[in-house]
């Protein structure tokens, strides 16, 4: 993915962990991803594995088109 794509979607991913009150940590409780890399992740620092996205997706009960516009892609 191209980095301004990469930002894009951790911006989603944030708003979307903000939106239910998560802190990094209880994200990271739930998916079992490091709070650290879930930081990296919404910064777009990092491009994010498929079984990453899908736990991400799922513990913020989310689908992919919510995070990411696949026309933009």
């Amino acid at each position: 993915m191209k980095k301004a794509d990469l930002v894009k979607l951790g911006n989603n991913i944030r708003a979307e962990r903000n939106r239910l009150n998560y802190t990094q940590e209880d994200l990271g409780n739930i998916t079992g991803i490091l709070p650290q890399h879930i930081g990296r992740i919404e910064k777009g620092e990092i491009d994010i594995r498929f079984s990453t996205l899908v736990s991400l997706m799922a513990a913020l009960q989310i689908p992919f088109d919510k995070l990411y516009d696949l026309k933009d892609f």
